[in-house]
């Protein structure tokens, strides 16, 4: 992918055309199939059927379903840079993962987060630190080009915290010029301010092993230097002025000067015991298949935690953990050479659920071999332990299901939520077995809920402010607060399972309610992002009963036609997160395409113009094989800083859309009596 963009610029590159801002009709060949309602109803059919066969030829042996996860480069280079402080680093692995970094460069040297985005400047930094690992030189062009932009942006000094620990690893960067994180804070008991469960669940896997990373202070031998890449090598961090003592930066900055002090003078015994009660939690938390958390960022830290405490390359833990990093690499062959990319974290169970629906309602029989044998393995992947979400709901019996292969001590709520409706969608030859894994899923869903109504991903009431504020968090969410998607999603669940007028629904109605943005649209938290939130939200409160005539409803399908593209198709690009002017601005995709149906359909909207033109565009760009292209990324990890690609949205997501434009509302299975 190559592409000329200003790393500065809000605007698209050649590789992202610019979308309509106007809500202006257009002629495109969409508009003459969506004016023939037989031709339309014949398209897509057809299209339906072929994407039914092509998402059924992809279903696993086991029933199960994974699409490729794409981030971006800096999995691909902390991955190298891990195996790199390890000595673990071997040729073939280094040069099949430059391919697929020097790939994903642009023209300017810069490399993006998402496809399209504007260049990354701690992207960019790792990225070449990694081809300097493989060997390219600091004087060929798209190396020099690369760090002309580093310097450009303010050099190494200005990129974020988690590129300077990386780099601190290897002396490039000093530790003292890095906020301070000590292991006691493993100590802090669950009620004091900023104790570990005060951070959303995958920050918290980082921040623990992080911990005894910051205390250890570690610099292996770096292979080279990387002045280049300072606007002054003789003085590359400058100083920061303080903030004012009148706000939390101020403060926080302040606690992180005495926290400097604090390593320099802190009781052994107390830092060992710390350090060390923080191992015992990281073991503790690894799961059957090695990793920490099913995702690929608190595993690296994990293994560089253990590993210097003493646990060498050959103790099972360590050597478990390294073989589930391995299971994130995607290889692919290509006329230059093995290509190797890195996914953050894998979604079978996520695909599965979406896969299970997206075939149920495109008129699969629900008694499908494909459909029961996805069910069977969705049953055995329930979660029936507690995690660390019982710190804060204590009484509440465990139920429900993970994102991923293995991750059981961090069910996801959203998950849970639609392998329900999914489970539901399948006539399964033992009702009682799911009737049952139900029951435990929903009561966990509904015990979940926030105190103001609301449902987050992974755990209740994840919401005080001061974790945002400290230093050491610059790049991402690291709090976990409730989402109108995935309120919407629990919303949906338990009135399909006859709870549309328990309160804990009601309140979560109110909620969303209250939450809709003045435009008429939802926020989307884990997807791109207003299309996504809309997309979410207008079905739940169909299925609680809300009716088509409900005003927030007419607000919402206004918008909708408003934002429509001129190709009958929706787009939308990340950067709505951080610039509300991108709302709803984007290439068409296949996927948020396919959300905006979804909302239109659950409106009632079935025979308008705005939903023909929209099941027109999914028709006309399809392609032979029944899938679409979909190169942009349309999945959420953290709002604007960290974006994914999840491959089998663009199959999925159009193909329930397409299903329930052509069948209706979905029947869903339960028990007799």
């Amino acid at each position: 992918m190559t592409a000329t963009t200003d790393g500065n610029a809000g605007a698209l590159g050649p590789l992202a055309p610019a979308a309509s801002t106007t809500p202006h009709h257009r002629t495109t060949p969409a508009d003459g199939l969506a004016a023939a309602p037989a031709l339309l109803e014949e398209a897509a059919a057809l299209a339906t059927r072929r994407a039914t066969d092509h998402l059924l030829a992809r279903q696993a042996p086991d029933g199960w379903w994974k699409g490729d996860l794409e981030t971006n480069v800096t999995m691909d280079a902390e991955d190298l840079l891990l195996r790199q402080f390890l000595g673990i680093l071997d040729p073939g692995t280094v040069e099949a993962a430059a391919r697929h970094i020097r790939s994903r460069q642009y023209e300017d040297g810069t490399w993006p987060t998402f496809y399209g985005g504007p260049g990354d400047l701690s992207a960019t930094v790792e990225a070449y630190v990694a081809l300097r690992l493989a060997g390219d030189r600091p004087e060929a062009a798209h190396m020099a080009r690369a760090a002309s932009r580093v310097r450009a942006r303010g050099g190494i000094a200005s990129a974020r915290v988690f590129t300077r620990i990386w780099l601190a690893l290897f002396g490039w960067w000093r530790w003292e010029d890095l906020p301070e994180l000590p292991p006691e804070l493993v100590f802090l008991p669950s009620w004091f301010p900023l104790n570990i469960y005060d951070f959303g669940c995958w920050a918290r896997q980082t921040i623990v092993p992080l911990t005894i990373v910051s205390a250890k202070r570690p610099v292996r031998p770096a292979p080279f230097t990387l002045d280049e890449l300072h606007t002054d090598p003789d003085r590359p961090a400058p100083p920061r002025p303080l903030a004012p003592l009148t706000g939390w930066d101020g403060l926080f900055q302040r606690l992180d000067k005495a926290l400097h002090l604090y390593h320099r003078v802190a009781v052994p015994g107390l830092r060992r015991a710390a350090m060390n009660s923080a191992a015992r939690w990281i073991v503790e938390r690894q799961e059957n298949d090695g990793c920490w958390g099913g995702i690929q960022p608190p595993a690296v830290y994990s293994v560089i935690a253990l590993h210097l405490l003493g646990y060498d390359l050959e103790h099972p833990v360590m050597r478990a953990g390294l073989e589930s990093l391995d299971r994130f690499a995607v290889w692919r062959e290509e006329p230059e050479g093995p290509v190797r990319m890195i996914e953050a974290c894998q979604s079978p169970v996520w695909d599965t659920c979406l896969a299970t629906i997206a075939l149920a309602d495109a008129g699969l029989p629900a008694d499908h071999p494909a459909l029961v044998k996805a069910a069977d393995w969705m049953l055995g992947e329930e979660i029936t332990k507690a995690g660390d979400w019982a710190v804060r709901r204590p009484g509440l019996p465990p139920g429900g299901w993970a994102f991923e292969f293995h991750n059981d001590n961090y069910p996801d709520i959203d998950d849970t939520a639609e392998v329900i409706l999914a489970l539901r969608r399948v006539r399964h030859p033992d009702p009682a077995r799911v009737d049952a894994a139900v029951r435990r899923a929903a009561r966990w869903t509904a015990g979940m809920q926030s105190g103001n109504g609301a449902w987050a991903a992974f755990d209740a009431d994840n919401t005080g402010v001061l974790p945002n504020k400290l230093p050491f968090c610059d790049f991402g969410e690291v709090i976990d607060p409730p989402s109108a998607d995935v309120t919407a999603h629990v919303v949906e669940m338990l009135a399909h399972e006859g709870l549309a007028d328990h309160p804990r629904t009601r309140r979560g109605i109110d909620w969303l309610l209250a939450e809709q943005d003045p435009n008429g649209a939802w926020f989307g938290r884990w997807g791109v992002n207003y299309v996504y939130g809309t997309g979410s939200v207008l079905p739940a409160l169909a299925a609680a009963g809300i009716p088509a005539g409900h005003p927030a409803v007419r607000r919402a399908v206004a918008w909708l036609a408003s934002v429509q593209n001129p190709d009958g198709g929706w787009g939308e690009d990340l950067r709505s997160y951080d610039d509300r002017t991108w709302i709803a601005r984007g290439t068409s995709t296949a996927s948020q395409t396919a959300w905006a149906l979804l909302a239109l359909l659950a409106a009632g909207e079935r025979d308008s113009d705005t939903t023909r033109r929209g099941v027109a565009f999914l028709a006309e760009t399809q392609r032979e094989d029944g899938s679409w292209d979909e190169p942009y990324f349309t999945g959420t990890g953290f709002p604007w800083d960290f974006s994914i690609n999840y491959h089998l949205y663009r199959q999925v997501f159009p193909l329930t859309a397409l299903g329930r434009y052509l069948h209706g509302e979905p029947t869903l299975h339960h028990k007799e009596g």
